[in-house]
């Protein structure tokens, strides 16, 4: 199968949570920018977070298919399983929005962002295996980055155990850090274009 069909109904996939997630922002009572601070700002900002996920795994996502032309059934169950993950963004976000960043909502969001990012690495290793993705292990390298950001969710979901309102912040700072899109494979694929 080429990869752009997978590209697209990925895309679509994407959109529709993006929509959900906005779907689930409350309207503040009142009609005053204070009221919309004050009873619709933690949404807004559990939004926002959850959209630069979503946007990060796009991105990177687009990048990792520019190496294969073709996939497998293989990549196919991955990136499946890697869009499930990214489906339960608009739970985990509702939840930790409406219960105001408490514990279990934590716990759960830190472990929807694990639980896609475990699984954007199995569809690397899938991709890997397909004829060209030698090429995507050449880009990539060591993916520092990528085990990094594991470990930071790991840590966001322990400190939500004894300080959940603080849990967050790692997974902020793994956000802002994946916010500069991730240059690797095109730089690969200028270096190479003339081979």
């Amino acid at each position: 199968m080429s990869s752009s069909r997978l590209e697209a109904f990925s895309d679509g996939v994407l959109a529709i949570i993006i929509t959900i997630m906005v779907l689930e922002l409350r309207l503040p009572e009142q009609k005053t920018f204070d009221a919309l601070f004050h009873e619709t700002g933690l949404s807004l900002l559990t939004y926002a977070l959850s959209f630069i996920y979503v946007g990060i795994y796009w991105n990177n996502h687009h990048h990792l298919f520019q190496v294969v032309d073709h996939v497998d059934g293989v990549v196919l169950w991955a990136n499946l399983h890697l869009l499930f993950w990214l489906s339960l963004f608009p739970l985990s976000t509702s939840w930790l929005d409406e219960q105001h960043l408490a514990r279990d909502p934590a716990i759960l969001y830190g472990a929807n962002l694990l639980g896609a990012a475990v699984a954007f690495f199995l569809m690397q290793v899938a991709v890997k295996r397909l004829p060209g993705g030698e090429k995507l292990a050449q880009a990539l390298g060591s993916n520092l980055k990528g085990w990094g950001s594991m470990v930071f969710y790991l840590v966001g979901i322990a400190i939500a155990f004894v300080a959940p309102r603080w849990s967050v912040v790692p997974f902020v700072v793994v956000a802002l850090w994946w916010l500069v899109p991730d240059p690797r494979v095109e730089r690969w694929l200028e270096e190479n274009a003339r081979d």
